[in-house]
């Protein structure tokens, strides 16, 4: 394969033939968890970083299920578009350190345009007056050509989308990551690769695991499960007040994992950051999205958690023992995306005496004015909303008209949600909603609208072996080979 440059031999990662004794730990930490997260995140973790010594990489999980598709619909609009649209932001604040310091970067924020992200990165180092940095693009995750159109079918059976599929990407494993890095990438920009293969890929890159190291690979997996939703570990999504206390949650710290040579790891996060690790956040997060703890399916490996166990060794600091591993599975999961018309919704406010009878009076007029016309939800957010659905089976359990828990209810947001085939279709919501201004009832105000695509996700397994994934150098344009 080949190099970007002559020094990169000396830039090897790490850089020169496994030693007698294991390798020091590699700390990996994280700046996002999801794309939309916090922009100044990765500052404290970078800072943490350099303030100990020994081989650091920082990730940035930036893809949820459906985010890849939103990714291909924005190439569509625009080509050189389609990767995470935080990117410059999430990476300004800390690369020029990342670069100075060795700090590696590995992220899947290549979305659906790994080639345009690079591009993005080359224009930010210009900006800040930085060298270009060595960067690695993983490919193999999009399925979208004819040659795996048919497998795909076979694969969705009758659950193949009759829509136009926007998107179909493979969540592949670790195995590019890990090379790239080797072979002296600074930045290795992924698109669907699995969350956990973030972590995993430095990890075994570090440290020499072998591809059928079952249980090291494993160990590195659930690390990277720690780390992959960002916050969600360090106290975010574990924070429930009176019940679940989390200090200082609006500067929570976003957690870092040392990582042993073995796979061992311990989670923890940067000093005078807020949030909490500790037993509890980090069993909540061991066990989120899992739904077999004796068996996590990942490309790389199936990872064993029913006999693993956690112990707080330090302030905000836990170590994970006991993973074990097996065989990775023979097949892939696929999520593929196709269009589903449009989701309209509005919302309107009703206050004061009577505000939950009007709420309902505005109901009836909407349901009535689009009768026949398909589903239509409608929720009164504070009253009964989250755990309604879209019959409206909910609305026996309101208070009774006149009752003095009804007339107790003063605020009420009324929202309707209605999905048709045709922008134009969906439309004709948020005209009947912004009518009821002055077609009643009385005091309604507040009107907010908002007309978007839909998208249907499916997903599937497919053979490992019609997935052909790996890496190349990416090159500024005018390059040569």
């Amino acid at each position: 394969m080949a190099t970007p440059d002559s020094a990169s031999f000396s830039l090897r990662w790490p850089p020169g033939p496994a030693p007698a004794t294991p390798r020091a730990a590699l700390r990996v930490g994280c700046g996002a968890g999801f794309s939309g997260d916090r922009t100044d995140a990765a500052r404290p973790v970078v800072d943490a970083l350099m303030a100990a010594p020994g081989p650091a990489v920082l990730i940035f999980e930036t893809l949820a299920e459906r985010t890849l598709a939103l990714a291909q619909l924005a190439r569509e609009r625009d080509p050189q578009a389609g990767y995470e649209p935080l990117l410059a932001d999430l990476l300004r604040p800390v690369l020029a350190d990342c670069l100075a310091h060795g700090i590696r970067i590995v992220s899947n924020f290549g979305a659906a345009n790994p080639e345009g992200a690079a591009a993005c990165i080359a224009a930010l180092a210009r900006e800040l007056g930085l060298r270009l940095p060595r960067m690695a693009l993983v490919h193999g995750d999009d399925l979208m050509g004819d040659a795996h159109r048919a497998a795909l079918q076979q694969a969705c059976g009758t659950d193949w989308p009759a829509a136009r599929v926007v998107s179909a990407n493979a969540y592949i494993g670790a195995q590019p990551i890990a090379q790239a890095l080797q072979e002296g990438a600074e930045i290795v920009i992924a698109g669907r690769v699995a969350d956990p293969a973030l972590v995993l890929g430095p990890a075994a890159a570090w440290h020499g695991w072998a591809w059928d190291d079952w249980d090291r690979l494993a160990r590195g997996t659930m690390a990277g499960h720690l780390l992959e939703c960002g916050a969600q570990v360090s106290g975010g999504y574990f924070a429930d007040p009176g019940y679940k206390d989390v200090p200082d949650l609006a500067h929570v710290g976003f957690p870092i994992a040392r990582i042993e040579a073995d796979g061992q790891c311990t989670i923890g996060k940067p000093a005078h950051t807020g949030g909490v690790i500790d037993a509890r956040t980090v069993k909540e997060q061991l066990l989120y999205e899992v739904h077999d703890p004796a068996a996590y399916l990942t490309p790389d490996v199936v990872a064993d958690i029913s006999q693993a166990w956690v112990t707080e060794v330090g302030p905000d600091e836990v170590r994970l023992d006991g993973v074990r591993g097996h065989a990775r599975p023979a097949q892939l999961k696929v999520n593929v995306c196709s269009e589903r018309g449009w989701l309209a919704e509005a919302e309107i406010s009703y206050a004061g005496a009577h505000a939950l009878a009007r709420a309902q009076l505005a109901r009836e007029v909407i349901a009535t004015r689009l009768a026949g016309q398909g589903t239509l939800r409608c929720d009164f957010i504070g009253v009964t909303s989250v755990l309604g659905d879209d019959a409206g089976q909910w609305l026996a359990g309101l208070p009774a008209a006149g009752s003095a828990r009804a007339e107790a209810l003063r605020d009420v947001r009324v929202r309707w949600a209605w999905e048709q085939p045709t922008a134009k279709a969906a439309e004709v919501l948020l005209r009947e909603v912004n009518a009821l201004y002055t077609c009643g009832p009385g005091g309604g105000g507040g009107v907010r609208t908002q007309l978007r695509s839909r998208l249907s996700t499916v997903s599937c397994l497919i053979g490992r072996d019609l997935v052909h994934c790996g890496w190349r150098w990416w090159r500024a344009a005018g390059e040569g080979a």
